[in-house]
């Protein structure tokens, strides 16, 4: 059965349900190392310009999501400073769904920072000193103390990530529009179909599956943490 079928929605509409989740998956993905390393940065490490890594870092929670956007069209356009040589590479990012996964990863990224940079600021240093003492080298102590310790907060900012991803509106249609099959995500879908007289019914769909979505990712995410910390606890 497709999804369609399954929610009585128009193909259009479940295109951009599928497109949603694949962008969210995307964005998670790849901005999850960037992420780690960032908040452990973050939490760890003294250097210049901390404040101001620490301000861009969060810039996407205060700028109006148009602005990002816009910011983002003018460097990953095709006539960007960054847009152009990717494209004469055969890389287009602006008006693709690629494109789409780049914002949504860019406005979701400020949360995922958080939620992993409390958990790791959570964690004893002398835990990470002592090892170091004992001979471990730092990526030794960061991969058998440190990660297993921050687990569940790679899973909650992972999670947040992941909603804010599945979300994200203004930055994604300013950077890659709304094309139907294309571009156009849960929210814009959405959008689209309020314009449409008659289609109050397909918004009432699409609202409940990103509802749905938001919520079985919640649930599955506290019981993993919980399973996490629980053998954690366990081993200690």
């Amino acid at each position: 059965m497709s999804l369609t079928e399954a929610l009585g929605l128009p193909p259009e509409a479940a295109q951009a349900v599928l497109l949603s989740l694949r962008v969210a998956l995307v964005a998670v993905l790849a901005s999850l190392p960037a992420g780690l390393f960032t908040a452990y940065a973050l939490a760890r490490w003294e250097f210049p310009g901390k404040s101001l890594v620490n301000g861009l870092v969060h810039l996407p929670l205060i700028l109006p999501p148009v602005v990002t956007g816009y910011l983002l069209l003018l460097t990953f356009g095709r006539t960007g400073w960054l847009g152009a040589p990717l494209a004469d590479l055969g890389i287009v990012l602006a008006f693709r769904w690629t494109g789409a996964a780049l914002a949504a990863a860019i406005m979701a990224f400020p949360l995922m920072v958080r939620a992993i940079r409390l958990a790791i600021e959570a964690v004893d240093p002398g835990l990470e000193e002592a090892a170091a003492t004992l001979g471990a080298s730092t990526p030794r102590i960061f991969a058998t103390i440190t990660l297993p310790l921050i687990l569940p907060g790679i899973l909650a900012g992972a999670v947040l990530a992941f909603a804010k991803a599945m979300g994200e509106f203004g930055a994604t249609i300013t950077f890659v529009s709304n094309i139907p099959g294309q571009t156009q995500t849960l929210p814009t879908a959405i959008y689209s179909f309020l314009q449409v007289p008659g289609a109050e019914a397909t918004v009432a769909r699409l609202v409940l599956v990103a509802v749905a979505v938001a919520m079985v990712a919640l649930v599955l995410s506290e019981w993993v943490a919980r399973r996490v910390a629980a053998r954690i606890k366990g081993a200690r």
